[in-house]
């Protein structure tokens, strides 16, 4: 029996995963949680094989909640289960430690496929996802520009191209206002553009605000 942990912050998405895992007789729920706060409660507290992660939850950074979940809790398999683009968080969930990654467009049957095929200890992803991963490591090339970036220069990016203020930003990544500034810079130089609104009109461009 796989034993799975739902953690996302809408309770009407939490029902649905819920019930589609639920009618398949191989899969149990061990429990569910709304923040990474409770994620982590839980996981302390039943066993369980594989955890289904949103990307959009209230606590750390996705990224952060994700490489403590692998660095704390090393056995437990992480499914990305998410509404952003593959595009956006695909690569780097995987290079966080994640087993897959599924957008939630996909089928029911594509999503117990994937449970079962990371709780066996094999990777998940789609296969138009795959033959791009397989496309840039033959060519050598990274994608988009904002592919390139690091983690943290990601969330600062959206968080600016959100429009946000510095001061905001640094609020909600819990960083110093002078840091921000100085990530606001090096993403200027990195991604080729001259100002904060080239930044936002890049962002919304490439429909990096997706929830």
């Amino acid at each position: 029996m796989i034993r799975v942990a739902i953690a996302d912050d809408h309770p009407i998405v939490r029902e649905g995963l819920r019930r589609i895992v639920s009618e398949d007789g191989g899969i149990t729920v061990a429990g569910e949680a709304s923040s990474a706060v409770e994620l982590f409660r839980l996981l302390g507290a039943a066993p369980v094989d594989v955890v289904l992660l949103d990307v959009s939850m209230p606590g750390t950074t996705f990224i952060d909640t994700l490489k403590d979940l692998r660095r704390v809790h090393a056995s437990v398999k992480v499914l990305v289960i998410s509404a952003h683009p593959e595009d956006q968080w695909a690569m780097r969930s995987l290079q966080a430690g994640a087993a897959g990654y599924l957008t939630k467009d996909h089928s029911p049957e594509q999503l117990v496929l994937a449970i079962r095929r990371v709780a066996r200890g094999g990777k998940f992803v789609s296969e138009s996802m795959a033959e791009r991963l397989a496309g840039m490591m033959d060519s050598g090339r990274a994608g988009a520009p904002h592919e390139t970036l690091s983690d943290r220069e990601f969330e600062v990016l959206r968080a600016l191209g959100s429009g946000m203020m510095v001061k905001d930003v640094a609020a909600q990544l819990s960083l110093s206002a002078k840091t921000v500034s100085t990530y606001r810079t090096r993403l200027l130089e990195k991604m080729g553009l001259k100002s904060k609104a080239d930044l936002v009109r890049y962002v919304v461009s490439h429909d990096l605000l997706r929830s």
